[in-house]
């Protein structure tokens, strides 16, 4: 069995005992500390006595991204900005950054939550972490790098970019583990083909990869192209950072570190908990953070959870692969549909790269989708009317899928923008036109 800290083999009762009693402690500090959280506990009507079983985490209110952008930059931090030894932020994309606080002891937490993550990966003293996430006010970079450092492991902050040098540091650094985003692990491999690197000639057995959904196709992309076990580790910044939760060998969903986080999976439009098994929205309240606490916090990831025992010992919960977000989601002509969705269709399929980008458009009253997928190098140079009837396949079987038309326009290789972090996979015109 892989190895694995005291929390990971809790009985569910003694879990659920550890939980009660960290969510009653969050909630009395919230209400002492954050102003706005005393007065959403006070307009629901709740107290930290009140909490008297983990059902009545239901009784809470919500935190959404707009409540952390509207008290930008440090209205929700629940200690004196003295106390506060690390901020990060979201890249703010869509919006004002959101930026999250860490104590000193917040970041040994998050330093054992991404060590236990690795452990999951079987990663021990005497492994070479080969760190590409990026560094910086991203919070992927330095998470996995505290949580390698405290395993005991020698890590490589190469950070990313510059893929010809990080092949290189690869071959001759002799690294083990590989952590990086899905999309950049599929650019170093197809960097390493360019540059005549065979993937069995390195060290590297597993990848650690996350900050993005990414599908079963694309794990046995990246395992073939790699030549590795490819595991999928989940955070996000508002909750930690990576190493809220983090799959295992057995490869079935990662496993959420529970005596740090309580999970549930909720109705996205009605906010109802939903059961065990049932998909919906992910939400998280955080126990044991000191400088950011969140009390239900929405992720807008969809998944479901599986409580049932795992081949590797571990009794906490795991989550089903996201395979999206609620605001990644495309409606299209009234179907909903995500990214990592077309991803299964075009991943693996004879003739085209897994590198592809949806562009969204409204002509008139209509919805329109376009996928833009690279041929591989045989097929750009095959005959016009295999291109044509590859492209009509590909469109067949988005049909037969999701009951959705798109057009597939097959593009040169590498003419879509590599990623060094997340891959852009969706150009939505219709928010540029009105």
């Amino acid at each position: 069995m892989q190895s694995t800290h005291a929390h990971d083999t809790l009985s569910r009762p003694d879990l659920e005992r550890l939980q009660l009693e960290r969510l009653r402690s969050t909630v009395r500090r919230v209400s002492e500390t954050v102003p706005f959280y005393r007065e959403q506990l006070r307009a629901a009507g709740v107290t930290a006595d009140d909490i008297r079983s983990l059902d009545d985490l239901r009784r809470l209110p919500f935190t959404t991204k707009q409540d952390l952008r509207d008290h930008y930059p440090f209205g929700l931090f629940a200690v004196p900005m003295a106390d506060v030894a690390w901020v990060h932020a979201s890249s703010g994309t869509t919006g004002k950054m959101t930026v999250v606080g860490y104590t000193r002891r917040d970041i040994d937490t998050w330093a054992e939550i991404c060590a236990r993550s690795l452990m999951c990966a079987g990663v021990g003293r005497g492994d070479i972490v080969h760190n590409a996430y990026g560094y910086g006010l991203f919070t992927g970079g330095l998470g996995v790098h505290y949580g390698a450092e405290k395993l005991g492991t020698t890590v490589i902050p190469i950070s990313g970019g510059n893929t010809k040098r990080q092949i290189m540091i690869l071959q001759d650094f002799g690294a083990t583990v590989l952590t990086c985003t899905s999309s950049y692990a599929l650019n170093m491999a197809e960097t390493m083909r360019e540059l005549g690197v065979d993937p069995a000639s390195l060290k590297l057995r597993v990848g650690v990869f996350g900050a993005e959904p990414w599908s079963e196709a694309m794990r046995r992309e990246i395992e073939k192209q790699l030549n590795l076990v490819a595991l999928d580790i989940y955070g996000l910044s508002e909750v930690m950072g990576p190493g809220v939760a983090m799959e295992c060998l057995a490869k079935n969903g990662p496993h959420i570190f529970e005596d740090h986080f309580i999970a549930e999976v909720v109705d996205p439009d009605s906010g109802e908990p939903l059961a065990p098994g049932a998909t919906g929205e992910l939400v998280f309240t955080s126990l044991t953070k000191e400088a950011f606490p969140v009390l239900r916090y929405r992720t807008r990831d969809i998944t479901a959870l599986d409580t049932a025992p795992c081949s590797c010992g571990r009794t906490l919960a795991r989550m089903v692969r996201v395979t999206g977000r609620t605001d990644d989601m495309l409606i299209i002509r009234g179907v909903n549909v995500f990214p990592s969705q077309i991803e299964s269709i075009l991943v693996g399929m004879p003739g085209v790269e897994p590198h592809y980008q949806l562009i969204v458009d409204r002509v008139g009253q209509m919805d329109t989708l376009e996928v833009q997928v690279e041929m591989t190098e045989g097929m750009f140079s095959d005959e016009v009317k295999k291109l044509e009837t590859l492209a009509r396949r590909i469109e067949g079987d988005i049909k037969d899928y999701f009951g959705v038309t798109a057009k597939v326009k097959l593009v040169e290789p590498k003419s879509i923008q590599r990623s060094e972090g997340k891959a852009q996979r969706v150009i939505d015109k219709r928010k540029r036109n009105g």
